[in-house]
């Protein structure tokens, strides 16, 4: 499977083709439209959220809401374009009207400028703003539809926001019940967390988090340990570190692993004649070697503090190379829930492109029946 994105945050849109998506594939197309409401939702958002309501138009690849086994594609157009369009309008346009120099540390401001030869950081950041993430959503959401056709379920949910950790373990079904506000699974967490936020608004700061992510029924033997480009841990790893301002990433217990001697770091192996090998622990999140050992898949993603501050950092105005304060771009205070739909569709592809390029085939009913074999 394959999954390009392309267009700016202040541009026409954003666009997303999904290439490898089997036939047969029955889609609620309102499931999509539902996962880029939740990505724009969560408390600590700006202004941006109020102005795009997004909405994503299948383009290819669908009839009668069964996909056809040929590259999907979608859009989500940007409603804020009418607004940008004398700055931004592929046909032409004012580009010395909102040109950014003041660049922001923490952005790909300062270095695109360098790679990309130019002398305007709006010509990087409106494709390095996480709005590109309203594209992988929209496939995201697909994705988790063909997973949950073979019977694999991801969920998610806050685990911190700033110093508010909450360091409870949740069974998975009882995922689904978490705030609409941030998130989160701990009532009183949340609502520090909520103060932490409204403290940072107000001094024009930013805030980030870590998300929790779980996958459950996931068949073992997918990844491999034969070779490094196989490992199933490194490939879901890199999927999360894909996603913009996440700057860490673990699989089960993680870094926790490292201040344990081995007699507490590793899963001990039992064996039942009903439910075959199985393990009372799960610290290694479902993998090892490399390859799903058939547990609960566990991950965890840490978003940096978004870095447009409204306050500005020290920084230098590139035009004369003279100390400046940096631009604030309109932006978010706290993004971390729409983060977690953002990893969790990120995850969902690339559960998706390991699970067919080990099962194979071209149509569902196929791919069903060969997941369904797997012990």
């Amino acid at each position: 499977m394959r999954l390009t994105t392309s267009g700016e945050s202040h541009g026409k849109g954003l666009f997303a083709i999904l290439e490898g998506v089997p036939a047969g594939l029955t889609l609620d197309l309102n499931r999509i439209d539902g996962a880029l409401s939740l990505r724009q939702g969560g408390y600590g958002r700006g202004g941006r959220q109020k102005i795009e309501k997004d909405h994503a138009e299948v383009m290819t690849g669908v009839r009668n809401c069964v996909t056809l086994g040929s590259p999907l594609t979608l859009a989500v157009f940007n409603r804020d374009f009418e607004n940008w369009k004398p700055y931004m309008a592929p046909e032409g346009c004012d580009t010395s009207a909102r040109r950014l120099t003041r660049v922001r540390p923490g952005h790909a401001d300062l270095t695109g400028m360098i790679k990309f030869h130019t002398d305007d950081a709006r010509n990087v950041l409106e494709r390095a703003s996480a709005r590109e993430t309203a594209a992988r959503v929209a496939a995201g959401a697909v994705c988790v539809q063909l997973l949950e056709a073979l019977g694999i379920q991801i969920r998610h949910y806050v685990r911190s926001v700033g110093s508010v950790l909450d360091e409870h373990i949740y069974p998975f079904e009882t995922l689904g019940k978490k705030s609409p506000v941030l998130g989160m699974m701990d009532a009183e967490a949340e609502q520090r967390a909520v103060e932490l936020i409204d403290h940072a608004r107000g001094e024009g700061d930013t805030l980030g988090g870590t998300v929790e992510l779980r996958v459950h029924g996931f068949k073992r033997g997918f990844g491999s340990c034969m070779t490094y480009r196989e490992k199933l841990d490194a490939r879901l790893v890199a999927a999360l570190m894909s996603v913009q301002a996440v700057k860490g990433a673990e699989v089960g217990e993680g870094f926790r692993l490292s201040a344990l001697p081995g007699s507490l770091a590793h899963d001990e192996i039992f064996f039942d004649e009903q439910r075959g090998y199985y393990r009372k622990t799960n610290r290694a999140g479902g993998i090892e070697g490399g390859m799903s050992n058939g547990e609960e898949l566990v991950l965890r993603a840490a978003m940096k503090p978004i870095p447009t501050l409204m306050k500005g950092l020290q920084t230098v105005d590139t035009d004369g190379n003279v100390p400046a304060r940096a631009a604030a771009e309109r932006s978010d205070v706290c993004a971390i829930a729409a983060c977690g739909v953002i990893l969790e569709s990120a995850l969902a592809f690339e559960l998706c492109s390991v699970v067919l390029e080990q099962l194979g085939g071209s149509n569902m009913r196929e791919i069903a029946a060969r997941y369904r074999e797997m012990p």
